[in-house]
């Protein structure tokens, strides 16, 4: 016999980050964005000149799912990739005035799409629960928190 899985944490908030990536995959499909590529200009956009790799760790990504992402935002002109300064390895992402604007733009939508994603909270509840959840990710992924200094690679 099986326990209900929704008895567990775990699963409690594997449905509720599903019901959020669904809720914002919508508020970014009419700017033709996918959550991924909404992701990378918005920590590009934080960032200027972050990698592609450290985009992909902030955002607990494969590099390979991020790169893709990021291609395709460089093909649309939104990124641009740059040389370092000083690693021949490493390309840096910067923001084009389009991917500027369209960032703002997908921003808003995602505020939109959220406006009632916590109505059954208090605005208590809401700050305790963000609270939690930022520890969680510092403990999961600290990168995803990181915003100041990112790696080269």
């Amino acid at each position: 016999m099986i326990d209900d899985p929704s008895t567990r944490t775990s699963y409690l908030a594997w449905q509720f980050a599903q019901a959020v990536a669904l809720r914002l995959e919508r508020a970014l499909r009419p700017l033709d964005l996918s959550l991924a590529q909404h992701n990378a200009l918005v920590q590009v956009e934080l960032t200027p000149g972050i990698s592609s790799a450290a985009v992909a760790r902030r955002a607990g990504m494969t590099a390979q799912s991020m790169g893709t992402a990021v291609n395709g935002l460089i093909e649309r002109g939104l990124l641009e990739r740059r040389a370092h300064p000083t690693s021949r390895r490493v390309m840096q992402l910067h923001p084009t005035g389009a991917g500027t604007a369209l960032v703002q733009l997908s921003q808003a939508a995602i505020e939109e799409s959220n406006a009632n994603l916590f109505e059954a909270l208090s605005e208590e509840d809401e700050a305790v629960l963000a609270g939690l959840l930022r520890r969680l990710v510092r403990h999961t992924n600290p990168d995803a928190l990181d915003l100041g200094g990112s790696r080269p690679d």
